[in-house]
């Protein structure tokens, strides 16, 4: 698999990752064997980019990671995150921050104790924390490289002047956020600022959390314990109106005889060698067939006609509750 640098100075990692989010919480039922061969089989394609959090299921999700990698550690690059207290389920009264200076190495702590490992190679910090200035929680994190516990740095849904100030402090090798056909808004403001300092944008939800694989039209292909029925774009007055955007995807994918996730994954790759999808799954078909996408060339005039059917604020509902857009740094 083609492989890219993050950053200016960070390691290479495949031009496709693997988001284990999905592996433990929130989407359908897990099923840890199939989510292990799902990350053997990342590791036999080249897709040596694994990405997982500390929020994910409290350490849960950090755990399989590191059940998976036992034997094949030198083979991935390894990316977790920390801060999202209201997602981890942790914070309260008298609690530390999430970016909190002395709550970094603890959570890094956690984290390499969770995963069985010794190093970290991309640490990041998963929300910001409004309450901390970036440059200390920033300048925890830069500690932390200098002891030999990460090897490098990045932030999630951090806003252009944040992903500035913080790579002043240390340089930040990736921005990860969400991106897709369905949610462009980046484009305007955290994307020019990535490519401007030399910053990778990692894209998560690349498939709009499965919506853009034009298979859950409706909310009955969601289990009862889904996330995403709390989510406003799959709200039944929203999904109904969504669904119509997805002609465009399937009268593409049906010409070429490939499907619809792949070619929305094909357009995001479009739009720059800078920008790494990392769509989730914790089954080994639709790993497959998410790597093969790096492998198909829109033309222009596709990609072009994809753009044009999802402009930017076309999609109905918010990408977040309130409540976690307020959690946002954007």
């Amino acid at each position: 698999m083609r492989k890219v640098r993050l950053g200016k100075s960070g390691p290479e990692v495949s031009a496709m990752g693997l988001g284990c989010m999905g592996m433990s919480i929130s989407y359908g039922t897990p099923d840890d064997a199939e989510s292990v061969a799902t990350i053997h089989r990342a590791l036999d394609l080249g897709a040596n980019l694994i990405v997982t959090s500390d929020a994910y299921g409290a350490g849960v999700n950090e755990a399989l990671v590191g059940r998976a990698l036992k034997g094949r550690r030198s083979e991935a690059m390894v990316a977790t995150k920390f801060g999202n207290l209201a997602l981890a389920g942790g914070g309260g009264a008298g609690a530390l921050t999430g970016g909190h200076p002395d709550y970094v190495p603890q959570a890094c702590e956690k984290s390499l104790k969770m995963l069985g490992m010794d190093v970290i190679d991309i640490y990041g910090l998963h929300r910001v924390d409004a309450t901390m200035p970036i440059e200390d929680t920033v300048g925890a994190m830069k500690r932390l490289v200098e002891q030999g516990k990460v090897r490098y740095l990045q932030l999630s849904e951090a806003g252009p002047e944040t992903l500035r100030r913080a790579n002043k402090v240390h340089p930040i090798v990736a921005l990860e956020t969400e991106y897709s056909l369905w949610s462009r808004d980046v484009e305007q403001g955290i994307l020019p600022v990535c490519r401007e300092l030399g910053v990778t944008f990692m894209a998560y939800a690349p498939l709009g959390r499965g919506f853009l694989t034009a298979t859950m039209k409706t909310l009955d292909a969601l289990i009862p314990t889904d996330r995403r029925r709390d989510h406003p774009r799959f709200l039944a007055e929203n999904i109904n109106k969504n669904s119509n955007l997805l002609k465009s995807i399937e009268t593409m994918a049906a010409a070429r005889g490939i499907t619809a996730a792949q070619i929305a994954l094909a357009w995001l790759a479009a739009q720059g060698a800078d920008i790494v999808p990392i769509p989730g799954t914790k089954r080994r078909k639709y790993l497959e067939q998410n790597c093969a996408a790096l492998d198909i060339k829109l033309s222009a005039d596709e990609v072009k006609r994809l753009s044009d059917a999802f402009p930017l604020n076309v999609t109905a509902g918010t990408r977040y509750p309130e409540k976690q857009l307020k959690a946002l740094g954007i």
